[in-house]
């Protein structure tokens, strides 16, 4: 029965939320500086951007707004919403206990996660979304390997789309070990009533055996890959913490594909690379938490020779916060400093990774990414008002908004041709309980898992 109810709570914070977030109707982003990020139509100085039924229709200067809602961009750069390639967004309520020396994030989130109940999934997940589309990122790759019974999955789910983000949920088993089995029935259950088209997707939230030699894990694994490829599911994998054998693990077994995304590897070498790049398949980089729990410098030169990658929070706790402005940032400085070269970075390069590489490398490439007609209406408006973005002259803003900008200076959002955040707020969410209820998942968390 609580199963039920949760679910069924889940169900009615969704339906307010999406009710909440705006009407769908026609919307006119007027005279905004548009970075379309499609190489063939390059910035646009001036220009509208015109959505209908969730989908840009038009985009070019002066379009006749007729009956749709207009959206003031005049001095403010348009650009696609950020696609956040990978995340936990379950460890969300968990913000502050990773503490390095005296709280690791592994050994803190195995001692939480257990403790989690579907709401505390749900407040966590709800939360960590709301914080990403306030930040400009309107989709996000979110592997959700705390699926300790399908009221934990189903909660997850509904909280994405509360949220009204963009999102590809992968599915994963009840703890990050490879001992569970994930739920491929209820996997295959929600599957199976949902389109794949959808706002929210679905794919497989995969680990491979921590015993690289152990047949039988490796035979439960196997059958995991096997149903998510009969359901035509994406999949990601980390390759951490031994990402070397991991890495040749799946060379060897043939199991690189355009399915699977890899996570991480932050080590791996420029053959493991180069057959990662031969099989079509796609790498999510995440330099703010790579750095954090010791993986090594993220070097994007490193990674030049794979085509589909993008960059990721890996959750908004462990990063600190879901900052896809961070994100570009550190990437970029250790870049130019491992370099030891200012030129080395392009910062259109930046943007690219966030926005349309980003979503190519999460499957989207033709739902989101670029601000061309035909597809979904995923975009941001940031308007250069604050302090820190004062005193551009003018020039490609590329620069100004990968080493200037924050969360803060996005204004607008827009995210399958609903406003989810206008005029710098939040649309139809109520903050103050979003934040207590946060508050008090976070304390009962601590007080059921009790002392580590």
């Amino acid at each position: 029965m609580r199963a039920i109810r949760v679910w069924l709570t889940c169900v009615l914070l969704a339906s307010i939320s999406a009710a909440a977030g705006a009407d769908g109707g026609a919307l006119l982003v007027r005279n905004g500086h548009v970075l379309t990020m499609d190489a063939a139509t390059g910035d646009l100085p001036r220009a509208d951007i015109l959505v209908r039924d969730g989908r840009i229709v038009a985009v070019g200067p002066d379009l006749d707004a007729g009956d749709a809602r207009v959206i003031d961009a005049a001095g403010a750069y348009v650009l696609p919403g950020f696609v956040d390639t990978h995340s936990h967004l379950y460890t969300t309520t968990m913000r502050g206990q990773f503490r390095n020396a005296d709280g690791r994030y592994f050994d803190v989130a195995e001692h939480l996660s257990p403790v989690m109940t579907p709401d505390d999934v749900h407040i966590a997940m709800h939360l960590g979304a709301l914080e990403l589309l306030d930040g400009g990122i309107t989709s996000t790759g979110d592997f959700f390997d705390n699926v300790r019974s399908p009221a934990h999955g189903e909660a997850g789910l509904a909280a994405l789309e509360a949220s009204g983000i963009r999102a590809v949920l992968y599915y994963g088993g009840p703890d990050k070990s490879t001992r569970q089995p994930i739920d491929l029935a209820h996997l295959s259950a929600l599957a199976g009533a949902r389109d794949q088209a959808a706002r929210v997707r679905l794919g497989l939230a995969w680990r491979l055996p921590r015993d690289l030699d152990d047949a039988g894990n490796w035979a439960m694994r196997d059958r995991e890959r096997e149903v998510a490829r009969a359901l035509g599911l994406p999949v990601q994998v980390h390759v951490s913490v031994q990402p070397g054998p991991i890495f040749d693990a799946l060379i060897a077994r043939d199991l690189l594909d355009p399915a699977l995304s890899l996570v991480h590897a932050t080590d791996a070498t420029p053959v493991q690379l180069q057959a990662l790049e031969a099989a079509g398949g796609a790498l999510s980089l995440t330099p703010v938490s790579e750095h954090r729990v010791g993986y090594g410098l993220t070097r994007l030169d490193d990674f030049e020779g794979v085509s589909r990658q993008g960059l990721g929070i890996d959750g908004n706790a462990l990063a600190g916060c879901g900052d896809m402005f961070a994100a570009m940032r550190l990437a970029a400085l250790t870049w130019s400093g491992g370099a030891r070269d200012e030129t080395a970075v392009a910062p259109r390069a930046l943007l690219e990774l966030a926005t349309r590489r980003g979503a190519d490398a999460l499957g989207l490439g033709a739902v989101t990414g670029t601000l061309v007609p035909g597809k979904r209406a995923d975009l941001q408006v940031i308007a250069p008002g604050s302090l820190q973005m004062a005193g551009f002259g003018g020039g490609d803003p590329a620069a100004l908004l990968v080493y200037s900008a924050a969360p803060t200076d996005v204004r607008t959002v827009i995210v399958d041709g609903r406003l989810v955040k206008h005029d710098g707020e939040l649309v139809g969410v109520d903050l103050p309980r979003v934040r207590e209820a946060a508050r008090a998942s976070a304390r009962a968390l601590l007080e059921r898992a009790g002392p580590r």
